[in-house]
């Protein structure tokens, strides 16, 4: 049987970026409450696009209605970060 490289569904790797230190500190707090914030591909639309999702200790996911290119989705991802940062963070005030 041949192998035929057509039937693979289409893949997408993320775009990179770099955390600055402050960055790492609000992604590690708002971890350690069990909450996951990550992207993933919309193929729906054009491959260009990413959603996000959150993941809050309960095991439901929730998944942004708007969809991110692939310059903006980090920005957004780091929004919601330091929401949540900001929300259980009681020491930032």
């Amino acid at each position: 049987m041949a192998w035929n490289r057509w039937d693979r569904s289409p893949r997408k790797s993320p775009p990179k970026k770099s955390w600055s230190p402050e960055e790492m500190k609000m992604i590690g707090f708002v971890m350690s409450k069990k909450i996951n914030i990550g992207i993933s591909p919309d193929f729906k639309h054009d491959l260009h696009h990413w959603q996000i999702d959150i993941k809050i200790g309960n095991g439901k996911v929730h998944t942004d209605p708007n969809r991110y290119s692939d310059e903006d989705v980090h920005e957004n991802v780091i929004k919601y970060y330091k929401y949540y940062y900001d929300k259980y963070n009681k020491n930032s005030e």
